[in-house]
C-alpha cells in the first residue's frame, strides 16, 4: 500500500513536517514524487520508518540512526530483533522503579520499613542498564566481562552520598571541559583540572586507575560515534579535545 505524506503521518503518529525534515537529512526518502509534486511511500519506506522511530523510542540520534540504517551492513531483522532485547530491558528498568515508588510509598503509609539503600537501588540499576545497553558490548570487548561486571557490583553498593557525587561529578566535567575548550589548549590549568575531575569520576567504576586504560578509553570516546555523541552534545571537538588533555595528563604520571 502506498501513503502520501499527510497519511503516512498520520498512520505513524508523526508530524508530515518531521516526515519532510527526514526527507531532507536522506534518512527517509519517499519511494517516489508523483505528477502532482507529492511524496509517495511505500512498503519499504513504511518499514524504515518503524526502525527510525524505534530508535528514537531508544534515545539514538538521527545522525547515528541515519548511520546505521543506510550502512551496506544493516540487516533489518537482526535490527527488530536487538530493538526488543532494549525495550525489554528498558520494560525491567521501569519495572524496578515503579517498584521502588510503590516500596516508598508503603514506608510513608507506615506499613512496611525501606532502607536508605533500597531507595536507590532502582536508580543505580537504571544507570548501569543504561550503560550496558548504549556501550556494553564495546566496553566489554575492550576491558573484558570481569572487569565490567565488577564496575558494575561497584555501582550497586554506592551510598547515597557516593551516587550524588557522582552525579554533581558529571555536570562538573561537562562545565570544566566547555571552560577548558574555550581555551584551546589540552595543556591548560582548565584542561588538565577538568581531566582530574574526570579521573575522579572514573573511581566510581574502576577498582583501580592507570594512565594507560585512561588514554584507552579517552581513545575511545574518539572512535566511538556514540561516545563522540555524547561529549560532543554540546559544543563538536569536546571529545577530541578530552582526549588530547588526557594524553598529557598522563604524560605527566
Amino acid at each position: 500500500m502506498e501513503y502520501t505524506v499527510q497519511k503516512l503521518g498520520l498512520l505513524a503518529g508523526v508530524s508530515t513536517r518531521t516526515l519532510r525534515y527526514y526527507d531532507e537529512i536522506g534518512i527517509l526518502k519517499p519511494a517516489r514524487i508523483n505528477s502532482s509534486g507529492y511524496r509517495i511511500y511505500g512498503p519499504a519506506e513504511v518499514d524504515r520508518l518503524q526502525q527510525i522511530l524505534f530508535y528514537r523510542e531508544l534515545g539514538v540520534s538521527l545522525e547515528e540512526i541515519k548511520e546505521i540504517i543506510t550502512s551496506p551492513d544493516f540487516d533489518a531483522d537482526q535490527a527488530l530483533r536487538e530493538h526488543r532485547k532494549r525495550l525489554l530491558e528498558k520494560r525491567e528498568q521501569l519495572d524496578a522503579l515503579i517498584a521502588n515508588v510503590d516500596q516508598t510509598l508503603a514506608q510513608r503509609e507506615g506499613k512496611k520499613t525501606m532502607s536508605d539503600k533500597q531507595k536507590f537501588a532502582g536508580f543505580k540499576q537504571k544507570l548501569i542498564d543504561d550503560n550496558e545497553r548504549q556501550y556494553g558490548s564495546e566496553v566489554r570487548a575492550k576491558y573484558g566481562d570481569e572487569q565490567v561486571d565488577r564496575s558494575n557490583q561497584k555501582i550497586k553498593g554506592m551510598t547515597e552520598e557516593e551516587y550524588e557525587r557522582l552525579s554533581k561529578l558529571e555536570a562538573s566535567i561537562r562545565e570544566a571541559l566547555a571552560e577548558a575548550y574555550a581555551t584551546g589548549d589540552p595543556a591548560s590549568e582548565l584542561a588538565q583540572q577538568a581531566v582530574r575531575l574526570h579521573r575522579e569520576w572514573l573511581t566510581f567504576y574502576w577498582d583501580g586507575y592507570t594512565k594507560e586504560a585512561h588514554m584507552g578509553l579517552a581513545q575511545m570516546y574518539v572512535d566511538d560515534p556514540r561516545f563522540t555523541a555524547y561529549y560532543d552534545r554540546d559544543q563538536p571537538g569536546i571529545a577530541a579535545f578530552l582526549r588530547d588533555a588526557v594524553m598529557v595528563y598522563a604524560g605527566k604520571e
